[in-house]
């Protein structure tokens, strides 16, 4: 495997799922590899990377949505709110014919 695992751009979840369904006996090679070796860290990719924290407030009702929500996806509330996020963003950068197309689904 290689030293950085490097994930392509996917169309949908679905394919997304198959992508890494894929990945999962290179990614527990390089899992045992790294146990081995003694350089396996903890933190996410995220963290190590350093990205930047940000801080807002939110209703308390909104938060236990977001929570119940999450749990049912299988996800930290954090996580899931990070993706709804950024679905958003990419949803308003895109063209309205492709609003309209995302939305119909």
């Amino acid at each position: 495997m290689q030293d950085k695992l490097e994930t392509p751009h996917f169309n949908s979840e679905a394919e997304e799922a198959e992508w890494w369904d894929q990945q999962e006996s290179a990614l527990a090679d390089a899992l045992e590899a790294a146990t081995a070796s003694g350089t396996l860290s903890s933190g996410t990719a995220a963290r190590r990377a350093k990205t930047p924290t940000t801080t807002i407030r939110l209703d308390p009702a909104d938060i236990a949505r977001a929570r119940s929500q999450a749990e049912h996806c299988g996800l930290r509330y954090q996580t899931y709110l990070k993706m709804l996020i950024h679905q958003e963003l990419q949803n308003r950068e895109a063209s309205p014919a492709e609003r309209a197309s995302k939305e119909s689904k």
